[in-house]
């Protein structure tokens, strides 16, 4: 099988060629096997046509994991189901900072400090060793959107306004974290002005997807069995993490779940964060 495909178009309404090789990474960061994989892969050959969406392409092969394992299928739709997260952006904010504190670092939701010239509340302070990172969250809960350079531009001049009022801040650093992408401006200014910019697939190493896949922590949203309505009904009472549902699996019961559906929502994140996955 050649990696070359027909033009696709993205959400964004760029077309670019479709590659067999991201396809099979993608799937295969699902946990699936390399039979289900190829599998997969030679339903779906079988079924491109030119100018066939992302979209598209990325609900049939959602339903073709789900059909092997919802496991599966959660993982793959990870990106969608962080988009679940809004509207307010609040949710998202808790999520990073759950991603952070499972990385070592001692974590501060939404402090107010004090600039030179006003007050600040910022998202998350992040401390590990003897580093302070400020974090701000800039959340869109529509895809295709990117990160312009005018959010980090912004993001800045508020960090500067701390530092200047605080006089000292030589291990401190800039965070700007999203859940989509950045513009290339964006991404030059933000390595030219010392600013730690993480998005989706951005850095390449350390990216928010690759810190996901390695923390095991995923939202409520990566249900395959919740529906819109359940998902809203944890998000509105501070369920953010599948493993906080498995603590309090009780609220299952409020939102009039049956027993039988409880038995396999709560299967399904057990198995979703459990790194050995058996194929």
């Amino acid at each position: 099988m050649t990696n070359a495909g027909p033009d696709i178009i993205k959400t964004s309404g760029e077309k670019v060629k479709f590659s067999f090789t991201k396809l099979r990474r993608s799937l295969k960061k699902s946990g699936a096997s390399d039979a289900i994989v190829s599998a997969i892969i030679n339903e779906i050959k079988d079924e491109l046509y030119q100018g066939i969406s992302t979209k598209e392409l990325y609900n049939r092969a959602y339903a073709m994991l789900k059909d092997y394992r919802g496991a599966y299928a959660s993982r793959y739709s990870l990106k969608k189901a962080i988009y679940e997260l809004g509207p307010s952006g609040f949710a998202f904010e808790k999520y990073v900072a759950e991603i952070l504190r499972i990385n070592g670092y001692k974590i501060t939701l939404n402090p107010i400090l004090q600039g030179k010239c006003v007050t600040h509340e910022i998202d998350i302070i992040a401390t590990r060793d003897s580093g302070r990172h400020l974090i701000e969250c800039k959340f869109h809960s529509e895809e295709g959107r990117k990160c312009d350079v005018k959010i980090p531009l912004y993001i800045k001049s508020r960090f500067d306004d701390i530092y200047a009022f605080e006089k000292s801040h030589e291990h401190d650093k800039g965070w700007l974290v999203t859940n989509t992408q950045f513009t290339q401006d964006a991404l030059s200014y933000g390595k030219c002005a010392g600013l730690k910019l993480l998005s989706w697939n951005y850095p390449e190493e350390g990216s928010l997807k690759e810190l996901i896949d390695k923390s095991m922590i995923y939202p409520v949203t990566s249900s395959t069995i919740l529906s819109s309505s359940e998902k809203q009904f944890l998000l509105d009472r501070g369920i953010i993490l599948g493993s906080q549902l498995l603590n309090k699996d009780f609220l299952l019961d409020h939102s009039g779940i049956s027993e039988e559906r409880k038995k396999r929502i709560i299967s399904e994140f057990r198995n979703l964060c459990n790194k050995e996955l058996n194929a």
